[in-house]
């Protein structure tokens, strides 16, 4: 069975290697500048974002996890919840997950709203339910007004989670300077991160990282090359199916230079560690250390600006 697999995603990925040698400039897409955003809703989000009464014991909310000056992560291997509870898997960045096909390394949320109403039930995270959630949330005077003012219904869990996710969908990163050379300017990077950018192309990473979150729009295996002993088995986790086991959102490299450690595992420090562990383990390769000096440095200008609304 494994075997037939790696015969296939070898294909693949010669395949893959031809195509985008060819068609390169159009695998990467620069973020695009949303102007669709409710200021009111996002607002309201954003409070409800920092809001440590949606846990149950008023200790945790959404950006002890998501740190907004920090890459949007907490750069934690693991994160802590109620009652100092340790979680088992990294938290990912909240940047740019508006461009996420799917939410979750596992993929068990199908966006943002629905993403949102998860932690507050996790045991480990906020420890609270959505009916407690929405009680602590009335008692509020002036969420009372602002939710009256929005929403037709007031206060209701689909409620807060969604302008939670307004406020998460205003989390946008543009103007990275590789999206900057992507709309003409080439000076905008140097040469090191232009050979960074072929050698990224040109040894396969652009296979799973593409689009415009440079990742999170398709699953993939972890581990394809050599064997782990990973705890966390992914996506089968909402399947239960075999070929479903260690199945992984590919995560984004937006900003990626921000948000250590690495993997779901949490288990990489640094990023060109990141780099090599990927090339050995997803593409049966090894890879030079300038040639991961240079993708390191493509890496990094994949980092764009804060915006105003997370400040």
């Amino acid at each position: 069975m494994r075997f037939g697999y790696v015969y296939r995603l070898k294909i693949t990925i010669f395949i893959c290697l031809y195509l985008s040698a060819v068609v390169a400039d159009d695998l990467i897409k620069p973020i695009p500048y949303i102007d669709s955003i409710d200021q009111d809703k996002a607002l309201l989000g954003k409070r409800l974002f920092f809001d440590t009464r949606l846990s149950r014991d008023n200790s945790i909310s959404c950006a002890s996890c998501h740190i907004l000056s920090s890459g949007g992560d907490d750069n934690l291997r693991f994160s802590f919840g109620v009652d100092g509870q340790r979680g088992n898997i990294n938290s990912p960045t909240v940047y740019n997950t508006y461009f996420n096909f799917r939410q979750f390394w596992d993929g068990r949320a199908k966006d943002l709203k629905e993403q949102a109403k998860g932690p507050i039930e996790n045991p480990v995270e906020m420890g609270s339910s959505h009916k407690e959630a929405v009680k602590s949330v009335k008692r509020d005077y002036g969420y009372q007004k602002s939710f009256q003012k929005i929403y037709t219904d007031g206060i209701t869990i689909d409620n807060i989670a969604d302008a939670i996710s307004e406020f998460e969908k205003a989390l946008i990163t543009v103007d990275a300077p590789f999206d900057l050379y992507l709309r003409g300017d080439k000076s905008a990077i140097g040469n090191r991160a232009k050979e960074g950018y072929r050698l990224f192309v040109s040894k396969g990473c652009i296979i799973c990282h593409h689009g415009v979150n440079v990742g999170g729009n398709m699953y993939n295996k972890f581990g394809i090359f050599k064997g782990l002993n990973s705890t966390s088995l992914g996506r089968y986790n909402i399947t239960k199916r075999d070929e479903d086991r260690y199945l992984f959102k590919v995560p984004s490299l937006r900003n990626i230079d921000q948000t250590a450690p690495y993997m779901h595992s949490g288990e990489i420090k640094t990023l060109d560690k990141a780099v090599r562990f990927m090339a050995q383990y997803q593409l049966g390769r090894d890879m030079k250390d300038e040639e991961i000096d240079a993708i390191v440095a493509f890496l990094k200008t994949l980092t764009g600006k804060i915006p105003d609304i997370a400040k």
